[in-house]
């Protein structure tokens, strides 16, 4: 057995590491069973060996979501965790210690949902809403009252009557799920980062500095303990009903209950009827109804012994393999995808889910018709977690990954060093000419609207479109023959081919699809070279000699050049009148005002988009960059700046900058 003094080191280490992951950067890499489970073990060690205590150890503190952005008030009565449960015996046997600990007496138990969201306490004096304060370390929160005023289903002024003169009311801020899929839609469509679940994504909006953008995002909430001074009733129960009828929304899954084969059927009921809920869940808690006998049972050190949480297992389903299918990406890499018997998984029905890879479907050990087990993993992605073997069809042969494209035909290549297969037919695989179809037209290149995946494949299969410079010979004739086109839309998507001739040629040059040069190194790469001549002739070393261009990049775009089928599509883009050199006006009005600084841009902004401030930053000299360092100068900050972003600045004492500020660094 590992010596007790390494193993609490270990377990310290690795739950600081987790408690980092989840509470700053919001993406936890391990599920909060796991997480218990570390956390119950090294408070095993620690009570066991006393002399290993130490202050700072992960067990002496309670997660925080303080942030620097917002006042900081302590709570009237502190807002603990609560203990968690796995199991329905764990809740039977949390019920026994209970009555146990109240011989005699009539103990009723309160049954509620557990919403997973963001923890609140609203504070009311005289039937009006005076405060909102966020769970922060439990001892003390960040003041959202602006924010928590946006909720529509929270209220302002109290309706009824009966209501003290002062109270508390604890709840859970929440995401319904579709707000939270609208929000993600927005974000995917801005190249923005996907929040990986409710609960972050409602946090973060909490956080935001615009009331105005809170209020767009949709958030709603429940409510579940009062506390106060002169309550109406004696019982948690019937206060929460009290409750209700002042105004707040109160779950109708609360429920009353007297013995323990309730509450088992109550875990049994809702393990299965929270999926069709509107809102994340991620268990049940329960509660001793008396007051008084709340206040006998007291408190542990970090927990009441009145309440206990159970928390619902990992959600995952299982269901049957139907085929696996290969697709092929832009750059031919083939992903292997499960396709499977529907099946409803975290309010969404599922139908495919990504094998990733070779290596991983071999792991799995797939056979054909397999039952496998599906996770959303981040609750977005559907993922396969195994097979259940013991349901395999006798005879079922292993699913083996493909040697040849399924699109072409073409014998694969293993890249080497890496897990991925290509198909190397680049100019004659149909789903790679298609994908740089679509990614050329994308709005961060030409910005052409109205072709998307399936037109492009459409434009493709009629032989309208087999590259990208095909584009500008579209007529309006050959579109009316696609499926979905009338007239007017056919004429729109001509005016953005024709707009798109004077996209900038760093613009131009990312649209291109040369392997492995993204964005920002297009546009690195087009103000060095100045045109496309230039970079097409470019050896080696003087493409290297561009920054951020290493020798893998370097090599990558002079194969790109020495394809005859790219020359041609050059050609015919210059023929067609595309920018092919950084236009002279586009030096105009460059300066060294912001010469050798650097900044990142975070936020909603008023005057200018996010990318004409990136613009404005490098024609004045600056640099832009996407994450905060000792080495940033300034954050130009929007509405919704992040609370992880706005924490990090402040703790590198890193000026933070709105846009007026910084219009008047650069004389505007």
């Amino acid at each position: 057995m590992k010596n007790p003094g390494a193993r609490v080191i270990e377990l310290r280490k690795a739950i600081n590491e987790h408690n980092h992951k989840y509470y700053v950067e919001n993406s936890p890499e391990i599920s909060d069973y796991d997480y218990d489970m570390l956390v119950k073990e090294l408070e095993k060690l620690e009570q066991e060996h006393p002399e290993l205590y130490d202050p700072l150890s992960p067990t002496q503190r309670v997660g925080s979501d303080l942030s620097k952005g917002f006042e900081q008030v302590p709570h009237i009565y502190p807002m603990l965790s609560l203990s968690n449960t796995y199991s329905i015996d764990d809740v039977d046997s949390w019920v026994r210690r209970v009555r146990e600990a109240l011989p005699g007496q009539d103990v009723k138990i309160v049954g509620e949902m557990k919403f997973d969201g963001s923890g609140i306490s609203l504070i009311y004096e005289h039937g009006r809403l005076v405060r909102a304060v966020t769970r922060g370390d439990g001892e003390k929160g960040d003041v959202v009252t602006d924010n928590v005023k946006t909720i529509g289903s929270i209220p302002l002024e109290l309706r009824g009557e009966g209501w003290p003169e002062r109270f508390e009311i604890r709840g859970e801020i929440v995401m319904p799920w579709e707000s939270f899929d609208r929000l993600n839609a927005e974000r995917a469509f801005n190249e923005e980062p996907l929040f990986a679940n409710p609960r972050n994504a409602c946090s973060g909006t909490l956080k935001l500095l615009n009331p105005a953008e809170v209020r767009r995002r949709g958030l709603d909430a429940y409510f579940y303990y009062l506390l106060g001074e002169e309550l109406p009733f004696d019982n948690h129960y019937d206060n929460m009903m009290a409750a209700r009828s002042w105004g707040f929304k109160v779950s109708d899954a609360m429920t009353l209950m007297d013995s323990l084969e309730e509450v088992d059927r109550y875990i049994n009921h809702w393990d299965t009827a929270r999926r069709q809920l509107p809102v994340a869940t991620d268990g049940l808690v329960f509660k001793v109804n008396s007051l008084r006998q709340q206040l006998n049972l007291g408190f542990t050190a970090k927990s009441p012994r009145w309440a206990v949480a159970y928390k619902f297992p990992a959600e995952r389903a299982l269901t049957r393999l139907r085929f696996v299918s290969f697709d092929v990406g832009r750059m031919g890499i083939i992903t292997p995808v499960a396709n499977l018997e529907p099946v409803l998984l975290s309010g969404t029905i599922v139908k495919r889910a990504s094998l990733h890879n070779e290596d991983i479907m071999t792991t799995l050990d797939i056979h054909e018709h397999d039952m496998l087990y599906v996770e959303k993993g981040g609750e977005i992605i559907p993922k396969i977690t195994g097979v259940d073997v013991a349901a395999r069809e006798g005879g079922a042969e292993p699913v083996r990954f493909v040697s040849h494209c399924p699109a072409c035909g073409t014998r694969l290549v293993r890249v080497e060093g890496e897990a991925a297969w290509v198909c190397p037919n680049k100019y004659g695989c149909p789903p790679q000419i298609i994908g740089r179809v679509e990614h050329f037209v994308g709005r961060r290149m030409m910005n052409i609207d109205g072709i998307g995946e399936e037109t492009a494949a459409a434009l493709y299969e009629a032989g309208y479109v087999t590259r990208y410079s095909d584009l500008y010979s579209l007529t309006v004739d050959q579109l009316l023959t696609i499926e979905g086109f009338a007239q007017r839309s056919a004429e729109r998507v001509l005016a953005g081919i024709e707009a798109s001739k004077q996209v900038p040629f760093e613009r131009v040059v990312y649209a291109l699809s040369i392997p492995f040069v993204g964005e920002t190194t297009a546009k690195k790469i087009a103000r060095a070279v100045g045109d496309i001549d230039t970079l097409m002739s470019l050896p080696a070393e003087q493409l290297e000699a561009i920054e951020d261009v290493g020798p893998r990049i370097a090599q990558s775009i002079i194969e790109y050049f020495q394809a005859p089928v790219n020359r041609e599509n050059i050609e015919r883009l210059r023929e067609a009148g595309v920018r092919l050199a950084v236009e002279q006006q586009s030096t105009e009005g460059h300066t060294d005002l912001l010469q050798g600084k650097t900044f990142v841009i975070s936020g909603v902004f008023d005057l200018h988009s996010r990318d004409e401030y990136k613009d404005l930053i490098e024609r004045n000299g600056g640099k832009n960059v996407g994450s905060i360092s000792k080495k940033t100068d300034y954050v130009l900050a929007g509405a919704n700046m992040g609370p992880a972003k706005l924490e990090k600045a402040g703790k590198l004492g890193i000026p933070i900058i709105d846009e007026n500020e910084f219009l008047r660094m650069i004389g505007r």
